[in-house]
């Protein structure tokens, strides 16, 4: 009789739960954007026949139900936490906590990817450049190199697939930066590399492609704690980045223009500073095409830098040496198109990437 009882009142709970979570889910407004997973939350699917008799319907609502479930964040971390703390997990989806860093586990090693990466290289090179320029590429490790070994986590030989990157992109001539680079180079919290910490990486770029840097840097602090995006993606208590950027006087007169938006933007923009993802600060985050033209360097030195995300914090580091810069991003717009926007006579051309890009060719158009 006391069982029976039990389970009635088991049975009352759950259901009682269920309706709560219900009935919050409806009255609560849901939410378009998660800030801390960087991404936008599944909307609600429009209901129609045609869906529901194909399932996309229900498919749609069950991920926009997921996405939207109230106090998804804190159940979040709850079950982050459990799995670290009771269940001893190595990682939550692939992330994991090593040496005070957060990384995400990249594995294995994609040859398809990375050859479409260099064939995509190639075309362009076929495509719009000579005798006359000169051509160059550089792989960034990401900080899963530096972290995965001694934590026991999976990892991509990145010696081996650095230098099959070398050996595929032939018509480039190789840089390598990856034994310039440590763990405390990148941000505990994000994927992306230190500005205040990769002085010696911009300078082996500029001296490959003999340019000079001359800017004497001074350090500045965002006033405001940077939780990158695998803090969101983690869901664990963690204490947040600071995070520095360099200024130097040949930064006062340089023009940096967004051909994407057709507006002129700054170096360093201080409305994304203070917005969802402080490091798009960094020329204001992942655009398609910018122009940056300094007037006190020599005007023949000029650079087309193909790059992902990591290039942006890298770009101002490299003004002092060249009179104008031109950041391409294929994630964004199509190669074929360039011809219309980029002057590519008597530059230099520097294909810069990480392996998070290169492993993952699909990104590129």
């Amino acid at each position: 009789m006391k069982r029976k009882k039990k389970n009635k009142i088991l049975c009352l709970l759950t259901a009682l739960l269920l309706a709560g979570g219900l009935l919050l889910n409806l009255c609560l407004p849901a939410g378009v954007y998660s800030d801390s997973e960087r991404r936008s939350l599944a909307a609600m699917p429009q209901l129609s026949w045609a869906g529901i008799w194909s399932g996309r319907f229900m498919s749609g609502f069950e991920a926009h139900v997921t996405d939207t479930f109230p106090f998804r964040d804190l159940l979040r971390s709850v079950k982050a936490l459990t799995a670290a703390e009771i269940f001893h997990r190595q990682d939550n989806n692939g992330i994991y906590v090593a040496q005070g860093h957060i990384s995400s586990m990249e594995y294995p090693v994609d040859r398809d990817s990375c050859r479409r990466c260099t064939e995509r290289f190639r075309h362009i090179c076929e495509t719009y450049l000579t005798e006359q320029n000169r051509v160059f590429f550089s792989v960034i490790p990401d900080k899963n190199a530096f972290l995965a070994k001694d934590s026991g986590h999976l990892a991509l030989d990145y010696a081996a697939f650095e230098k099959q990157m070398e050996d595929m992109a032939e018509f480039a001539q190789y840089v390598r930066i990856s034994d310039l680079l440590e763990k405390d180079d990148y941000y505990r919290t994000d994927p992306h590399w230190r500005q205040e910490r990769i002085m010696d990486v911009a300078e082996r770029l500029a001296d490959s492609m003999n340019a000079e840097l001359t800017d004497d840097w001074e350090i500045r602090l965002l006033e405001r704690d940077f939780y990158g995006a695998y803090y969101g993606q983690a869901a664990l208590p963690l204490s947040p980045d600071q995070l520095y950027y360099l200024t130097g006087a040949s930064m006062e007169d340089c023009e940096v223009y967004d051909w994407q938006n057709e507006a002129q933007i700054p170096v360093y923009d201080s409305e994304k500073a203070m917005g969802r993802d402080p490091y798009e600060m960094f020329l204001s985050g992942s655009l398609s095409l910018i122009t940056i033209d300094n007037p006190q360097a020599p005007a023949d030195k000029r650079l087309i830098l193909f790059r992902d995300s990591f290039g942006s914090s890298l770009a101002p580091l490299l003004i002092s040496g060249y009179g104008k810069i031109t950041l391409v991003d294929i994630r964004y717009i199509h190669p074929d198109l360039l011809g219309q926007f980029v002057d590519f006579k008597g530059c230099d051309v520097l294909f810069l990437y990480s392996t998070l890009v290169l492993n993952h060719g699909e990104t590129l158009k």
